[in-house]
């Protein structure tokens, strides 16, 4: 085996993923993945990753899905530069968790990287990329990666497509 070998992988959840001892330490998050995970991407609720290590355990997992905003719930600054839309279309970031056994390992944020490729190269229309903080400390990670908050939902924030397009030039 080579070090292409050791690289994690992000793969489209399917039935040959075992989920059933995945512990991100958030109770709901864990509830979904385990319980709910599969009937909405069959459902085409959503569009679920895992990030897959060489052993073959899921050390995380993210959702992606459409979504659109309200233009009134956007900044001032970033409404002045958008076409007035009732709706603006953008992509929600819904779940992005990994493992207590694999925090503090940069997987977060390799999954976060994926999702925001994965929503660049998708040819369905997209203003920004939506996240709903679940915590202080989800909304300062995202906040790191440059995402910025809505003015009247503090834990909801965005990151314009424009600037994640950006990052993959």
């Amino acid at each position: 085996m080579g070090a292409a070998d050791d690289i994690p992988r992000v793969e489209v959840l399917g039935p040959q993923h075992d989920r059933s001892g995945f512990e991100s330490g958030v109770e709901p998050l864990d509830r979904y993945f385990q319980t709910q995970a599969g009937q909405d991407a069959r459902k085409k609720m959503a569009a679920l990753f895992v990030l897959v290590l060489q052993d073959g355990s899921i050390a995380g997992y993210y959702t992606l899905s459409s979504t659109a905003v309200r233009l009134p719930e956007l900044p001032a600054a970033t409404v002045r530069k958008l076409p007035r839309y009732p709706l603006i279309p953008a992509t929600l970031l819904g779940r992005l968790a990994v493992d207590q056994r694999y925090q503090g390992r940069g997987y977060g944020r390799f999954l976060l990287a994926d999702a925001l490729y994965r929503a660049v190269r998708s040819e369905i229309a997209s203003f920004a990329v939506i996240v709903d903080a679940k915590d202080e400390s989800a909304k300062r990670f995202y906040e790191r990666e440059s995402f910025l908050p809505f003015p009247d939902q503090p834990l909801k924030l965005f990151r314009p497509m424009t600037d994640i397009v950006k990052l993959f030039e």
